[in-house]
């Protein structure tokens, strides 16, 4: 803990090197006790081009917050995206804005958009909240502007503590009380036999691709009656929607007739929604994986024999390897990786499927005998997948009458309106039964886990023994490797693709030690992050970290060009 200083001697510095060369900011670096919170000036940029200052600010929250608020995890996480999303709008609103060349003037705070998501941002800790946020430090060129920083120092960031802590109560508690209501949605949905649910009234459609906004005009959701189920919560009292049962869903119907939606708003139900968002009533189990055909990407010693066996030349399936997958084998792989890492539910899209690993019909299966066909397609696993494995498929398909007879329930949208045809759709498989044959043996087999090997995973670039960061949302870059996730659907935040990146360093570091399988390293990880947060990942305070899944750091290891794996093992029975 760094010796806490008065503010005015903050002051006193800016103004002695103002005008001075820009390494000279260094001298603020430090704590400085303010009338309502202490600050702290963690790390100061080397120019002002540089990634900005990291600065904390402290204060007491006694009395602020009701303590019911505080009293749990999913209440905890609430509050303080609560508070980031007050601490952006407002410092919006107060900050000047650009003072000079590069990053000068600056005050920024990672906050979320439509989902509410763990944060270091903002960090309750007993009777204090920290709020994390960056600073850039105004300059002329090369030159301090010491009056431009002093004003930022001590007139806009005590102004946004202010604002900040004049918690409006009643909107707080709309907030908390609706993450809380879509915490226990998703935690009944087991118990219900559920692995899904869509309240009533939702909006599910987005303004755009690029907004994730509900849409102005977005059609109402209203569940079909047969599949309607109502479901109660704490604060919101009886919610009923449609419920997808455990088993194999498909979705079917008309081309631009909301099937996709459907499927990217159970995708996105992972997560908890602000209010009002129009999906914060959407929920799925957490450990749900969209599964798609990913071209090109890298995989390592992953058992795919279930879905494809007997390549040409004899290469291996039950250990795959290759630098640039098919369709059909990423979609296999993606498959028997979610299954490793402990996936329950998968969601797949036609659309975005490899055509030869989803289906073969009669027609092919003639022309090109079994023998002959490496693929297992998915329609004769899927059925296989939930008998054998408790593993639930929903799946958009509306190309295809071949899935029928898998099918526990089919929901056919019809205008962004959801009907229960499951009845019908079994009148057709029995008046019009299949004649092509099924392909998928008596079982579908054992997982394999594997053990990542800790040389897979070097940090150092150049005179540097760590170099971690995003690119983008989709983009790692890990030492010398760029780890390309873009076919990674679920990762909304690009702190939470900055978080897998130092993920898989602590796992390294710590995990990966050549005798635990990936699962069982993940587990180990995050077992230590939900008891000592975020913050265990690094040496130095941050705030520029949310935590993703188990599930995606997974993902992104298998994506990794440099991974190696030892020995694999099948799972523990």
């Amino acid at each position: 803990m760094p010796m806490i200083q008065d503010y005015k001697e903050l002051i006193r510095i800016l103004g002695k090197i103002d005008r001075q060369g820009y390494k000279r900011y260094k001298e603020i670096k430090g704590a400085y006790k303010f009338p309502s919170f202490t600050l702290f000036i963690d790390h100061v940029q080397g120019d002002p081009f540089a990634a900005p200052s990291r600065v904390c600010a402290r204060i007491p929250i006694r009395g602020k917050i009701p303590e019911e608020f505080l009293s749990g995890p999913v209440e905890l996480t609430a509050v303080e995206d609560f508070l980031g999303r007050r601490f952006k709008s407002l410092k919006a609103r107060i900050v000047k804005g650009r003072r000079g060349i590069g990053k000068s003037g600056l005050i920024e705070i990672e906050a979320g958009s439509q989902k509410v998501l763990k944060r270091n941002a903002v960090v309750i800790d007993g009777q204090d909240v920290e709020f994390r946020f960056v600073m850039g430090l105004p300059a002329a060129g090369r030159t301090i502007l010491g009056k431009e920083a002093s004003a930022m120092f001590a007139e806009e960031v005590p102004e946004i503590m202010r604002q900040t802590m004049q918690i409006p109560i009643k909107e707080l508690t709309h907030f908390v009380w609706s993450v809380v209501d879509q915490d226990v949605l998703r935690r009944l949905l087991s118990s219900k036999g559920l692995v899904a649910f869509i309240a009533d009234n939702s909006i599910l459609p987005r303004r755009s691709g690029i907004d994730d906004r509900p849409l102005t005009d977005g059609v109402p959701f209203v569940s079909p009656p047969s599949l309607r189920v109502t479901l109660s919560t704490p604060h919101g009292g009886d919610v009923s929607g449609m419920g997808i049962p455990k088993g194999v869903t498909l979705v079917v119907g008309g081309g631009f007739h909301g099937k996709s939606t459907l499927l990217n708003a159970l995708q996105m139900g992972i997560y908890n929604h602000i209010p009002g968002d129009g999906r914060e009533r959407v929920v799925i189990l957490p450990d749900a994986v969209k599964i798609k055909a990913a071209d090109g990407r890298y995989i390592e010693k992953v058992d795919i024999s279930p879905f494809i066996h007997n390549l040409p030349f004899g290469k291996d399936t039950e250990q795959f390897s290759t630098e640039n997958a098919s369709g059909s084998t990423s979609q296999a792989a993606g498959i028997l990786e979610a299954l490793e890492i402990g996936c329950r539910v998968l969601l797949m899209d036609e659309d975005t499927s490899a055509t030869n690993f989803m289906i073969r019909d009669e027609r092919m299966q003639r022309l090109v005998p079994k023998a002959k066909e490496p693929i297992t397609p998915f329609v004769d696993r899927v059925r296989q997948l939930y008998t054998e494995r408790g593993v639930s498929t929903i799946l958009v398909m509306g190309g295809s009458g071949d899935y029928f007879d898998a099918a526990d329930t089919v929901v056919m949208m019809d205008t962004y309106m959801p009907v229960d045809v499951s009845r019908e759709a079994k009148e057709i498989v029995r008046h019009l039964p299949t004649q092509r044959a099924q392909e998928g043996g008596e079982t579908f087999g054992d997982i394999r886990h594997r053990v990542p090997l800790r040389n897979s995973f070097d940090p150092s670039r150049g005179r540097k023994d760590v170099k971690i960061d995003a690119k983008g949302l989709f983009t790692i870059l890990f030492g010398h490797t760029q780890v390309d996730l873009k076919d990674m659907e679920q990762l909304i935040d690009i702190a939470q693709t900055r978080s897998i990146g130092v993920i898989i360093h602590y796992a390294a570091l710590n995990f990966f030690d050549g005798k635990q399988t990936l699962q069982e390293a993940l587990d180990a990880v995050y077992t230590r992050l939900s008891q000592e947060g975020l913050d265990t990942l690094l040496p130095y305070r941050v705030g520029n970290l949310a935590l993703p899944r188990k599930i995606e750091a997974a993902q992104a290891i298998n994506r990794m060009r440099t991974l190696h794996v030892g020995a694999l093992k099948k799972e523990k029975t």
